[in-house]
């Protein structure tokens, strides 16, 4: 199979892990145990962070049409980011499934590296 489609499906698997995560923190109620209101963020800071959750969506298409060499590259320093990102966010999480579903993106963090790094 061709690598460009792999790559493409395992953003698309850590994008629906992070919003099966966001939707369950909302339907258990831990998100009103951490509201995010409370920190008080101006536009920029919620700037930043769409900018931030909306590059996994992104490389979904970007494996698709960037060459090899600027995808291969792309996809390491991406999934390696995404991976220290949540390793670091890790503890902060409540729930045991929310740890699992962490855990569970960053296994595919480290599934796109592996094919990124041995794409030939």
């Amino acid at each position: 199979m061709d690598t460009r489609i792999i790559l493409s499906a395992t953003w698309v698997v850590v994008t629906l892990t992070y919003l099966y995560g966001d939707v369950f923190r909302i339907c258990s109620g831990d998100l009103a145990k951490k509201p995010i209101s409370d920190m008080n963020l101006n536009q920029y800071v919620w700037l930043g962070l769409a900018v931030l959750m909306l590059f996994p969506i992104l490389m979904v298409f970007l494996n698709l049409v960037m060459p090899q060499l600027v995808s291969r590259w792309v996809n390491i320093i991406a999934a390696v980011f995404f991976f220290l990102f949540n390793l670091a966010g890790l503890p902060t999480y409540l729930s045991l499934w929310d740890k699992f579903l962490i855990v569970v993106s960053m296994g595919f963090n480290m599934v796109t590296v592996w094919y990124a790094w041995n794409w030939s």
